[in-house]
């Protein structure tokens, strides 16, 4: 039986407390990776999180935090905003407001962005904008498609779509299960 590599223990913690709460939609060990990869990326970036949860995807985001870098996520959900702000209550690099997604403009624009609550769907333009010329977007959530353009559900899946194919990002999809896969987008410089 193969090893399993171990978890960071602030993923640790805030995966209890996801248990704890309920919460059934943490990311997956194989996302947390692609985010903790990405923050190490932009060592004195600032780093965003649309939709905090319990805190596992900003666990794994500030895994690859750099010593110069800050990390920023917001929640609408006041008391998971609260449980997930105490995980990270003795590193002043990370704030976690609770409210609507768009109080992460005032600390824009965007080195990452992992972008797993608010504003993915509703306004994917929006999105995009936050980020800095050459910050890295990550959403995750998607099924698998061989087709293109890509389908869900019998249709085209428009909002992977945008998403792929929008004229300022550099995008790819990246299969991160066998039944799960994340866009990973850059912004073009120009």
């Amino acid at each position: 039986m193969a090893e399993r590599r171990a978890l960071p223990p602030r993923v640790e913690v805030a995966g209890r407390l996801a248990v704890e709460a309920g919460f059934k939609k943490s990311c997956s060990p194989e996302v947390g990776r692609l985010l903790a990869m990405v923050a190490a990326s932009k060592p004195h970036g600032v780093v965003a999180e649309s939709g905090t949860g319990s805190g596992v995807g900003t666990a794994w985001l500030h895994s690859g935090l750099g010593a110069g870098a800050r990390l920023v996520t917001v929640e609408r959900d006041e008391e998971l905003a609260r449980r997930a702000a105490g995980v990270f209550a003795d590193d002043s690099r990370v704030s976690v407001p609770s409210g609507d997604w768009r109080l992460l403009e005032e600390h824009a624009p965007f080195d990452v962005f992992f972008c797993d609550g608010g504003g993915k769907r509703d306004a994917p333009e929006r999105v995009v904008e936050l980020l800095a010329p050459g910050g890295v977007l990550v959403l995750d959530d998607f099924t698998p498609s061989a087709d293109w353009p890509p389908r869900f559900e019998g249709g085209v899946d428009e909002l992977r779509l945008c998403y792929l194919t929008h004229p300022d990002l550099e995008a790819t999809e990246v299969l991160t299960t066998p039944t799960s896969s994340a866009i990973v987008a850059a912004r073009c410089r120009g």
